[in-house]
């Protein structure tokens, strides 16, 4: 029985049509479990989408934790009984419980604590969705590049911030935009990201050069973990449909 329930709520490799429905009913369970965060009032209805899909998710919880042995395959089957509740996906699903079940008062600032922590049930449908699961192997297999990639991005925003804060140092009064380094690193970040708010930019020419360079170079920084991703999710998809 164990065996069966554990074929269910994780992929089947064989396509099961049980298999199949269960993902389907905790998508759509998660997706209802998200509707009343985007307002802020109250009503019946979301009560009862909040109590269905918390009993749900209990039982869904429940289920993993007993057959946690087939899926952690540790020599031992209590240690896999025991490690489950600290893989990554038993935190996410225990705290989009914890919260509705009145572990977290709901009572001034740690009512948006409760309502940020049911955000992250958004997580969980990482383990339902199989072109999601198959762009975080992209991640994981292209970590070492994509690391390299946001080094390089860090170190050009702290230089291009040094650099302009030094350049608009000069200015004072309202004319100072740069009042302190935060502000230069937060120019520097909208700036390479191509973002560009302009509540804060330069004013004069070799800032104003500065910025052009760093919206020139911002650009190349940002395509090349886009390139990345692509071309290694496209080959994931290759092997994947060989398999």
């Amino acid at each position: 029985m164990r065996r069966k329930i554990f074929e269910i709520v994780e992929h089947d490799t064989e396509g099961q049509f049980l298999s199949k429905l269960y993902d389907w009913l905790m998508l759509i369970t998660i997706v209802i479990s998200i509707v009343p965060l985007a307002f802020r009032e109250k009503n019946t209805v979301f009560t009862y989408f909040e109590t269905v899909s918390v009993v749900i998710f209990i039982a869904d919880y429940l289920l993993r934790w007993i057959t946690a042995d087939y899926k952690l395959k540790r020599d031992k089957k209590w240690k896999s009984f025991l490690l489950y509740p600290f893989t990554f996906f038993a935190i996410i699903d225990l705290l989009s419980i914890l919260p509705s079940v009145g572990v977290f008062k709901p009572s001034f600032r740690l009512l948006r604590i409760t309502r940020l922590i049911k955000i992250l049930r958004i997580l969980k449908i990482v383990r339902y969705s199989h072109r999601i699961e198959l762009l975080f192997n992209v991640l994981r297999k292209e970590r070492a590049t994509l690391l390299s990639v946001f080094m390089i991005a860090v170190f050009y925003i702290i230089v291009t911030a040094l650099i302009m804060f030094n350049a608009e140092g000069a200015l004072s009064g309202e004319n100072a935009h740069f009042q302190n380094f935060f502000d230069a690193l937060y120019w520097a970040t909208t700036t390479l990201t191509t973002v560009g708010y302009g509540d804060i930019y330069p004013t004069t020419n070799i800032g104003r050069f500065i910025s052009m360079l760093s919206a020139i170079l911002g650009v190349a920084i940002i395509a090349l973990p886009s390139g990345v991703i692509t071309a290694s999710y496209l080959e994931e998809l290759k092997n994947d449909k060989k398999h």
